[in-house]
């Protein structure tokens, strides 16, 4: 047991309060430690300051959710009517519903952000490769959430956009059909579909996620932030064994995101009170439909922050299955006639392209595409292994290395602009040579990120006071 400090008789109210505190809980070694004594690189930009965000939208999720929940019914024959009921009755139920829906949108906007940061600058690269996990479990844990929080306005979009997610499930063969009935609850989705996600997404993958969130944040404390030269502060210290390029996280980066949220909170409340639907992006006119189960709508979509995997599962037709059988068999090939692999590697390598060239053939290429869909998240975990170039940050690589970013960022938001709109021909193709691209950004990258002519990095963080 620790001993007790003592303190003044004299000292404050405050004061004492505090040691009362302490004695009993670990407050100031824990401020100490997480804000005023944790030293950040002096020279982070505006681009570091998205994981606070992400951290305030989730306390609005939760707080609007938690008000929400009190005037919802997760019944099939009520739910859609609690909603107008929240809308038009409860005082203020429209403005913590478009905050909880903006809200939804948002949280996607400000966690995109903050992933392509850790992207442009190595923030997966060694010692952080656990933080970028966390950080990804993160990622496929909100999808999980968004996607069940989707269903409960019980509106038209919501159900048949259920329907159609949750029937790929029985595309998986042998455990397909057993798969989805298990996900529904029911041979259609129905009111015990609405039962189970309402749980799900009130109290089963919240808790996994602030369980994530704090591992991540720990995580993260643990090593140090990462900066935008890619350069390690610890490195260097004073006679104090404090960084000569940190600073402390509390007050200067503290005052740093408070700002950047003011400016977050402008948008999103002009958002809010002005446009919550956002042209239909946000919030689509369908869903303001009571779900009908024998009228389907003329064209099904998921949200926008759901696109541009949507439209992945959509290019896998069984004429794109040619084309990624003669992937597999390149790379097969290459693995073999240039790999430094023995024998025995070499075999096992044919083989195993032959087993999945067979699968790939004989399996329904709707099966695939809910592969490539799962798959283009779960590569995002490999991402610390895949990245061999010789720096972290994108200032210090070669320049068509910016280039081929760029072109990746255009290549999402294309592949998303092309999941909402209807199928056509034209789409299936650009869809087609967006998820090549996609793959084959990250597939290839182990021999890409070691190609041209880096720029030398320095010892010391690069910073100019402003």
């Amino acid at each position: 047991m620790a001993e007790l400090k003592e303190i003044s008789p004299d000292a404050p109210v405050g004061a004492k309060l505090m040691n009362w505190v302490d004695n009993r809980f670990p407050a100031t070694q824990l401020f100490k430690e997480h804000m005023s004594e944790y030293y950040a690189p002096k020279n982070l930009n505006i681009w570091y300051v998205f994981g606070a965000l992400s951290l305030l939208v989730l306390v609005i999720q939760i707080v609007t959710g938690i008000f929400l929940t009190m005037n919802y019914k997760p019944d099939a024959a009520q739910a859609f009517a609690s909603v107008e009921y929240i809308m038009r009755d409860v005082p203020y139920g429209w403005l913590i519903r478009y905050m909880h829906s903006t809200g939804a949108s948002a949280f996607f906007v400000v966690v995109y952000l903050h992933m392509f940061r850790g992207l442009i600058y190595g923030s997966y690269r060694k010692p952080r490769e656990l933080v970028w996990i966390f950080g990804c479990a993160i990622f496929l844990c909100l999808m999980a959430e968004a996607f069940m929080g989707y269903l409960l306005p019980w509106g038209q979009m919501s159900y048949w956009g259920a329907q159609v997610i949750v029937n790929l499930f029985a595309a998986i063969p042998f455990i397909g059909p057993d798969l989805a009935l298990l996900i529904r609850g029911d041979y259609v989705v129905g009111d015990a579909t609405l039962n189970r996600f309402f749980a799900f997404h009130v109290i089963a993958v919240p808790l996994v996620l602030l369980g994530l969130v704090v591992a991540h944040i720990i995580a993260l404390h643990e090593v140090g932030s990462n900066n935008p030269d890619g350069v390690d502060i610890k490195a260097k210290k004073d006679a104090n064994g404090k960084p000569l390029d940190g600073i402390p996280f509390h007050p200067y980066y503290s005052v740093h995101d408070i700002f950047g949220v003011g400016v977050f909170l402008l948008v999103f409340s002009a958002i809010v009170f002005f446009a919550p639907e956002a042209g239909g992006y946000f919030l689509e006119y369908n869903n303001f439909i009571p779900a009908d189960p024998l009228k389907t709508p003329a064209h099904i979509a998921p949200v926008w922050y759901f696109t541009p995997y949507y439209s992945m599962l959509r290019a896998i037709t069984s004429e794109m299955m040619y084309v990624l059988v003669l992937c597999v068999l390149g790379a097969a090939a290459l693995t073999v006639l240039k790999g430094k692999l023995a024998g025995f590697f070499k075999a096992a390598v044919l083989g195993s392209a032959v087993v999945l060239i067979a699968l790939m053939l004989s399996i329904d290429a709707k099966f695939w595409g809910v592969v490539v869909m799962g798959g283009a998240v779960i590569i995002l975990f490999f991402l610390p292994w895949l990245d061999n170039s010789e720096v972290k940050s994108i200032r210090y690589r070669p320049d068509w290395h910016k280039y081929l970013y760029a072109i990746f960022v255009i290549n999402f938001v294309v592949l998303g602009y092309l999941g909402i709109k209807p199928p056509s021909p034209i789409n299936e193709r650009i869809s087609q040579i967006g998820t090549l691209f996609y793959f084959g950004f990250f597939l290839l990258m182990p021999w890409w990120s070691r190609i041209g002519t880096f720029k030398p990095v320095p010892e010391r963080v690069t910073f100019t006071a402003h």
